[in-house]
């Protein structure tokens, strides 16, 4: 049997709660019971990659009942131990307060890579951009670049910041690899290969340019989407999945979270005007929330992560089970242009 069946068993799983989540909520005497519901159900012979949701029943000291949803991710092959240890440090350093907030990080088990955490009530951005809600659009927007900034600027007021993925730091060294998915390119789209290369190339390199230039890293998110960001209420946000989280240029996470809104938003609202709005005030609610103006050299660098978030989506849809890529088409043709590539597909 597959040993993270375990993690599915609701005697062993309230066993292992009362041990080691009880102690962390004073407010509660005992778990009364937890129900299992698996949101990701990856499990093989002996591999498996699953999300677990633990609907799990408190009482408190009135003897009443309190549910709260707890979750597990666990993968056999890749340890969740960096998104534990990034979210302790973000929580130990004010992120468990105020309107911009953060899953709790709860525990982690080595023998399952496992990590446990506290889940957020609510639902994504991307959801509110489906019902082209435009006015909540705008008002989370702006909280998300909030919470940006306020992530950017811990690196330099909290001590020293691990870098919890280093190899996540790097456009050229995270996984799989530009070079593994332009070698799948070439065999399966070739069409696009000589686009796809020459861009990453170009990007890559401006990355590394900047680098060379400062020996300065910020803590970011490293995987800013809407889907991310979490509404709770009207006045509260919450940021998850932080698998990414690493030491890196601040602007990766801006110019990545402004492609994504607006690829996300021109597909179900279509209309420009109102996307760039969009645009303009998450960029003018990160800068003052951050105390910095736009120049040109940031700006060139928030234009780099945009145009390598694209290249990802368009990669992404040349590549997927299903390819689409006369999604990626369009794309690719914007990267050509923002790039001033000199190649036609």
């Amino acid at each position: 049997m597959n040993k993270i069946n375990n993690l599915l068993d609701e005697k062993i799983v309230l066993d292992l709660f009362k041990k080691e989540i009880l102690p962390k909520y004073p407010e509660f005497s005992d778990i009364k019971q937890i129900k299992t519901h698996l949101i990701k159900d990856n499990i093989w012979i002996s591999t498996y990659h699953v999300v677990i949701e633990y609907q799990t029943t408190f009482i408190n000291s009135d003897k009443k009942f309190e549910t709260l949803p707890i979750y597990c991710t666990a993968h056999s092959d890749e340890p969740r131990l960096n998104s534990f240890e990034a979210l302790t440090f973000l929580w130990q350093n004010g992120f468990n307060k105020g309107n911009l907030t953060i899953l709790r990080p709860l525990f982690y088990l080595p023998d399952f890579n496992a990590f446990f955490y506290q889940g957020i009530n609510g639902q994504n951005l991307y959801q509110y951009i489906r019902r082209k809600d435009v006015a909540t659009i705008e008002a989370v927007a702006a909280k998300a670049a909030a919470w940006f900034a306020k992530l950017h600027h811990l690196s330099a007021t909290a001590e020293a910041a691990k870098n919890f993925n280093p190899v996540n730091s790097l456009i050229e060294t995270i996984i799989p690899g530009m070079a593994h998915a332009l070698a799948k390119i070439k065999g399966q789209e070739p069409r696009y290969f000589e686009i796809c290369r020459q861009a990453y190339e170009k990007i890559n390199q401006e990355e590394k340019d900047f680098f060379a230039s400062t020996g300065q890293r910020w803590l970011i998110h490293g995987d800013a989407h809407p889907e991310n960001i979490i509404i709770i209420d009207k006045n509260k946000i919450g940021v998850i999945d932080f698998t990414d989280i690493c030491l890196a240029d601040y602007a990766r996470d801006l110019g990545t979270f402004l492609q994504q809104l607006e690829f996300m938003m021109l597909r179900k609202i279509d209309d420009r005007l109102q996307v760039e709005k969009i645009k303009q005030l998450f960029l003018n609610s990160y800068f003052k929330n951050a105390k910095i103006t736009l120049g040109d050299n940031l700006r060139k660098r928030i234009n780099n992560y945009y145009n390598w978030t694209a290249l990802r989506t368009a990669i992404f849809f040349l590549l997927k089970d299903k390819a689409e890529p006369e999604r990626a088409h369009g794309l690719l043709i914007k990267i050509s242009q923002n790039l001033k590539l000199n190649i036609t597909i």
